[in-house]
C-alpha cells in the first residue's frame, strides 16, 4: 500500500481518491471483514468524471467491468466475509434519448443535473448530469422500453465469477421518485443481493432480528387447548380467534399426533417447537426504508436504516467494513456509530470532500 495515499483518515475511517479498478490492487488480501456498497447503476448518471463506471455503451461491458470490480472485493474480503450490494434498474431506451431510470441508492436518485456540476455551482449536487446523449442502442436481445435487468444479470454474472448468493432482499421504499409514466407501475423497489466469498461464513442474525407480529402460532397460545376449531363457529371459517375464550369441550376437535421422526407434521416433537411465542423472528427479505436525503447532497442517498442491518449481520464490533463507491460516505459514517472501521474508494474527488465533510461534522456531533 505504499503507492496508496488516503484522501482523508481518522479513527479508524480511511477514504482513498480514486478509480475502483485502480485502487483495489492496492488493498491487501483478505482484510476487510464484509462489504457494502451502491454501484453507478447502468445508463442513470454522468458524473463528470474520467473512468467512471456506467457510461458503458452496453450492459454487456457494464456486467463485465462490473465482476471485474467485484473479483478484487473478494481477494481483499476475508474468507467468511460477506458482501451485501445495492443495485437497481434501468430501461433500453431510443438513440439519444434520456433512458427511464428507477434510480436510487447512493449514487443518487433520478433528477436533472449538469455535467461536471460542483457543489457550489450547481443545486442538484456533486458532480452529476443525466444521459442526455448517451445511444444505449442496440443492446443485446433488448427492444425498447425493455427493462434491462441488471440486478438479475449482474447476480448471475458474479455467481458464476465464484460468488455465493445467499439472499435476494428487497428494498421497499415508501416514498420513491415520482415518475410520469402511465403503462407500467411506479418502481419502488431495489434489490440487495447477499453474497459470500465462501460456504461457510460470517453472519450474525441474531443482531439483526425483527420483532414478531405476535400472531405466527396462535394455535401455541397458552390459553387455547390442543385442537383444531370447528368450521362453522359464530359463521366462521378460521381455526381460531384471537379475542374468544377457550373454546367448550363440547367443540373440541382432537389432533391426531404421530410418533416423532414419522415425518408427519404434527407429531410430538413439532407440538413442542411451536409451544412457547416468542418477541422477535428471524430477519425478512423485504425491508422497508425510506429514502434519506441529505442536505448538502440534493439528492436521496444511500440510508443509514438500509445499511445498519447489513453492519450488525456482517461485520464484528472492531471489524472494518469497505465501500469500493463511497459516494457521500454513508457507509462509513454508519460503520463508525458501529464501533467499526471502514474504507471507502471514490472516483470523484467532489465526493471524497463531502464524506470527509460528514465524517468531520460527526465527530463534532457527537463530542457536542
Amino acid at each position: 500500500m505504499a503507492n496508496l495515499k488516503p484522501y482523508f483518515e481518522e479513527d479508524g475511517i480511511v477514504i482513498y481518491h480514486g478509480n475502483a479498478l485502480a485502487t483495489l490492487p492496492e488493498l491487501p488480501d483478505n482484510s476487510v471483514h464484509c462489504v457494502v456498497t451502491s454501484p453507478p447503476y447502468y445508463g442513470l448518471r454522468d458524473y463528470g468524471v474520467d473512468g467512471q463506471i456506467g457510461l458503458e455503451r452496453t450492459y454487456v461491458e457494464y456486467i463485465d467491468k462490473m465482476v471485474a470490480v467485484f473479483r478484487e472485493v473478494r481477494r481483499v474480503l476475508r474468507e467468511d466475509g460477506t458482501l451485501w450490494l445495492n443495485i437497481g434498474d434501468s430501461y433500453a431506451t431510443g438513440a439519444g434519448a434520456v433512458g427511464e431510470c428507477p434510480g436510487g441508492g447512493e449514487q443518487g436518485e433520478r433528477w436533472k443535473g449538469n455535467r461536471g456540476a460542483s457543489p457550489t455551482n450547481s443545486k442538484h449536487g456533486v458532480g452529476i448530469g443525466p444521459m442526455t446523449q448517451m445511444n444505449r442502442l442496440p443492446q443485446p436481445s433488448l427492444k425498447p422500453k425493455d427493462l434491462m435487468m441488471i440486478p438479475a444479470r449482474l447476480a448471475i454474472a458474479l455467481q458464476e465469477d465464484g460468488w455465493y448468493l445467499r439472499s435476494d432482499i428487497i428494498w421497499h421504499k415508501p416514498n420513491p421518485m415520482p415518475e410520469s409514466v402511465t403503462d407500467r407501475p411506479t418502481t419502488a423497489h431495489e434489490h440487495i443481493f447477499l453474497f459470500a466469498k465462501s460456504e461457510k461464513y460470517s453472519y450474525d442474525f441474531e443482531a439483526i432480528k425483527e420483532p414478531s407480529t405476535g400472531t405466527a402460532h396462535d394455535r401455541a397460545r397458552k390459553d387455547r387447548p390442543d385442537v383444531w376449531q370447528p368450521v362453522g363457529r359464530e359463521g366462521k371459517n378460521s381455526r381460531f380467534h384471537q379475542d374468544r375464550d377457550p373454546l367448550h369441550p363440547s367443540e373440541r376437535k382432537t389432533r391426531k399426533i404421530s410418533e416423532s421422526g414419522s415425518g408427519v407434521r404434527y407429531n410430538e416433537s413439532y407440538n413442542a417447537s411451536i409451544t412457547a411465542t416468542v418477541d422477535t423472528r428471524n430477519k425478512r427479505s423485504v425491508w422497508t426504508v425510506a429514502t434519506q436525503p441529505y442536505k448538502e447532497a440534493h439528492f436521496a442517498t444511500f440510508p443509514e436504516a438500509l445499511i445498519e442491518p447489513c453492519i450488525k449481520a456482517g461485520c464484528p464490533a472492531g471489524g472494518t467494513v469497505l465501500d469500493p463507491f463511497g459516494g457521500s460516505g454513508t457507509t462509513a459514517v454508519v460503520a463508525r456509530r458501529m464501533g467499526c472501521h471502514a474504507i471507502l474508494l471514490e472516483l470523484n474527488e467532489a465526493y471524497c470532500a463531502l464524506s470527509a465533510k460528514r465524517l468531520n461534522q460527526g465527530v463534532l456531533d457527537l463530542t457536542a
